[in-house]
């Protein structure tokens, strides 16, 4: 179990809201104790118990005060043990214990009933572990009063509630560590289904496209499709090619990985001829225009976005909307760079495709990734239209 550090610069109305939150939102946390923390728990309760079994208890006779009292401290560091399987069970023998610890040696309080209540409130959400708090407010309350030592119990009850909140406030920021760390892989998946969607979904297109056409006039005219088979063999080998460049990315971010590896450069917008190359033989004629790339160096990351919405539109074109020409414009005169894909094929029908939609959402997440935004639909001059604005510098 990780200690809860004091930070004095943390404010206590930041803690009691934090205490407050998690009493009101739902805990899903799962907290463990791992066989090491049990035994740390244990060799520190025996520590901290041994100078105990030392004291002569008060108002009872020493040798069978002695004898309780080593018994109970015997009871409560071993049921320490079993805090991790039973964690209430444990939290309610060891304040039983403490009772009577405290009874017979008021000055040493309640033995370690108050780290087990601290440890419980880390197992257990708040609402589940409140009942310890409560508990150890009346034992560290009714023990000293009955043992002739009330002035005392303000003092040993703060120090239950502080107990409490302390593993309440760990166990809460364990959680949100934890939902961090579950966001982050979230987003990182999101990000490579989105790489793949990308990269395969436009190569894959084609050579479906590039396979009609061969099986087309396979008997007719076998020259022209032997040359679609070599098409869709080189559209397969650039689909590998670009699976294998995405696999050294991923790898790269692996501190532990080959630092000798390499990673080949991630494509830009000098690779929209390799892109738009094979659609020729897929029967759709790709106009490229470009404004302003010439002046200037783009980003790596604008230009690789600009190239994957390209991609995604132009597979898009193949595989919905029957066209036998798309423009491409890229324009980067100004503090942005303007991508507008447009095609000549029907237009409305790629929002509303049976399991569609992925791509358009993906291009719409890789533009607000990137600090733009995107617009896609039917042109009101007939085909499809898709325009994406990246902006090129930072936001001051």
């Amino acid at each position: 179990m990780p200690l809860l550090e004091v930070t004095p610069g943390v404010r206590v109305g930041e803690r009691a809201a934090a205490l407050l939150a998690s009493l009101t939102v739902p805990d899903r946390f799962e907290a463990t104790l791992s066989p090491r923390w049990r035994a740390v728990l244990v060799g520190c309760a025996l520590t901290l118990l041994a100078p105990v079994v030392l004291l002569t208890p008060e108002g009872v006779p020493a040798p069978a005060g002695r004898a309780a009292l080593i018994a109970l401290v015997a009871v409560q560091a071993g049921a320490v043990w079993w805090m991790g399987e039973r964690p209430g069970a444990v939290t309610a023998v060891a304040l039983v214990a403490g009772a009577g610890v405290q009874f017979l040696s008021p000055e040493i309080g309640p033995g370690i009933a108050l780290v087990v209540v601290s440890t419980f409130a880390w197992l257990r959400p708040a609402r589940a572990s409140l009942w310890g708090a409560a508990g150890a407010l009346v034992l560290t309350t009714v023990a000293p009063w009955a043992s002739g030592h009330g002035e005392g119990a303000p003092l040993w009850a703060a120090a239950a509630l502080l107990a409490w909140s302390w593993g309440a406030l760990g166990r809460s920021r364990s959680a949100r560590r934890e939902a961090e760390a579950r966001r982050v892989m979230v987003e990182e998946r999101a990000r490579i289904a989105r790489e793949l969607h990308d990269i395969l979904a436009h190569t894959v297109s084609v050579m479906v496209v590039q396979a009609a056409a061969a099986d087309d006039v396979f008997d007719a005219n076998p020259a022209r499709a032997r040359q679609a088979l070599r098409d869709l063999e080189t559209s397969g080998r650039q689909a590998l090619t670009e699976v294998r460049r995405f696999l050294r990315t991923v790898r790269a971010l692996d501190p532990d990985a080959d630092a000798d590896a390499g990673c080949a450069p991630q494509p830009g917008l000098a690779d929209l001829g390799v892109l738009t190359e094979p659609l020729a033989a897929a029967g759709l004629d790709v106009r490229v225009r470009a404004e302003g790339l010439d002046d200037r160096a783009l980003p790596p990351s604008v230009q690789l976005s600009a190239y994957r919405i390209v991609q995604e539109s132009l597979t898009n074109v193949l595989r919905h909307a029957r066209a036998r020409t798309a423009d491409i414009t890229l324009d980067a005169t100004g503090r942005q760079l303007v991508v507008e894909v447009r095609d000549d094929g029907t237009g409305g029908g790629r929002l509303t495709v049976p399991g569609g939609g992925q791509g358009i959402a993906g291009m719409r997440e890789r533009a607000a990734l990137a600090g733009g935004s995107l617009d896609a639909g039917p042109d009101p001059a007939g085909g499809f239209r898709v325009r994406a604005r990246l902006p090129l510098e930072e936001p001051s």
